[in-house]
């Protein structure tokens, strides 16, 4: 009984997980669509058309993609040292550490974007893929951080300790007990860092207004061609259901 009790949520879940996608793609092929008709009286690919016919849209998607992963892979380089002594309660107030590490969190991304920019400017930084980076960087790394304090703590300290008895050299401990330890957290820390920075639009907008990113190019057809809008919609949720189903698959897998 129990097992069918879950099974039945998990269908409901995937069902309310999948509706929204399904109306989604229906709307991005409908040509012609008047109410009250449930269903559009002709499809066709003219929200493709109108969305991509112009290479800024190709360069957004390109540009967010490349800034996503830079941000990711720096956020997780920067943050693993931070959690690592974080998850192992070295410091004597763990708890201001994650205030300050929150911090971020409870401010627009716009605002702390705008801030940025004033910086940016005398740096010359200001719309380019560097700025971009610094700015995503600076969201991105508060969620990486308090994601992967939950994969270090006594029980990975004792492992390691027994690697490093049995004479397994540093880089064997990290390849043989460390990752595959935290390998499930690394996972997620990694999809949640490039799905915050996928998804910027505030400080993309303050830091690299310039830039074409894929959230400047898609909210600006919402109201004025909702086609248009579903139809790079599919194409924006189409990364981060990818580098789910990737790093789903890694967490699952032995390293």
């Amino acid at each position: 009984m129990a097992r069918l009790a879950a099974g039945l949520a998990a269908g409901l879940a995937a069902v309310f997980f999948a509706a929204p996608l399904a109306a989604l793609a229906v709307r991005a092929f409908a040509d012609t669509w008047r109410a009250p008709a449930l269903l559009p009286q002709a499809f066709g690919l003219r929200g493709f058309e109108a969305g991509f016919g112009s290479g800024a849209t190709g360069d957004a998607f390109a540009n967010s993609a490349a800034v996503g992963v830079i941000v990711t892979l720096l956020a997780v380089a920067i943050g693993w040292p931070a959690a690592r002594v974080l998850g192992e309660r070295r410091l004597r107030r763990p708890g201001l550490v994650f205030l300050v590490l929150a911090m971020p969190l409870l401010v627009p991304p716009y605002a702390t974007g705008a801030g940025l920019a004033e910086w940016f400017i005398r740096l010359g930084l200001i719309d380019s893929l560097a700025g971009l980076v610094l700015a995503h960087l600076t969201a991105v790394l508060p969620y990486v951080v308090l994601i992967l304090v939950a994969g270090f703590g006594a029980t990975l300290s004792e492992l390691e300790d027994m690697g490093r008895s049995l004479g397994l050299s540093p880089l064997r401990r990290l390849l043989w007990v460390t990752l595959p330890s935290v390998g499930p957290t690394l996972a997620a820390a990694l999809v949640l860092g490039f799905l915050v920075s996928w998804s910027q639009y505030g400080s993309s907008l303050a830091v690299g207004g310039g830039t074409p990113m894929a959230p400047l190019v898609l909210l600006p057809f919402v109201r004025p061609d909702p086609q248009v809008a579903a139809a790079l919609s599919l194409v924006y949720v189409l990364p981060a259901l990818l580098a789910l189903l990737v790093t789903s698959r890694a967490a699952r897998s032995p390293l």
